[in-house]
């Protein structure tokens, strides 16, 4: 019980990086489940190869990250380019598609390379990639207190 109260705690606390980091992690949570439902859907159903699939699965994604980060993880945070709403989704994009580019790396190196599963893959790339799409919007996209 101590541990779930622990957790409350620090997702309500909108200013604490840790609080900040677990509201990021479920909303990664959602995009890693649209993004691995595209992802499954395209790469068996449609038959498509396992890194186009894997593109259009991390795009669909994106979409639900953008939405839910400026939204609710990073609302106690002043957006650097708020005031420019197309430079801010320019470098949105920009951090994305680093984001992206790392995890077609991963996919081929494990899958290509390792000769591992697809699926066991897109899910270790994804935990990488998390660690940097937070770190990257976090500290490029926001400054540190609303004010």
């Amino acid at each position: 019980m101590a541990f779930v109260e622990l957790l409350k705690i620090a997702v309500s606390n909108k200013q604490n990086i840790v609080g900040q980091f677990l509201r990021y992690f479920v909303t990664g949570g959602l995009a890693f489940i649209v993004d691995f439902g595209v992802f499954s859907l395209t790469l068996y159903y449609f038959d498509v190869h396992y890194l186009v699939a894997n593109l259009i699965g991390l795009m669909a994604g994106n979409v639900v990250n953008y939405l839910l980060s400026l939204g609710w993880v990073f609302s106690a945070e002043k957006r650097k380019m708020e005031k420019h709403r197309m430079l801010e989704i320019t470098v949105f994009v920009i951090i994305s598609l680093v984001g992206m580019g790392l995890n077609e790396l991963l996919m081929l190196l494990m899958v290509g390379f390792a000769d591992l599963n697809e699926m066991f893959s897109k899910v270790m790339s994804a935990g990488v990639v998390l660690v940097y799409n937070f770190l990257a919007r976090k500290f490029i996209l926001f400054k540190k207190n609303k004010r």
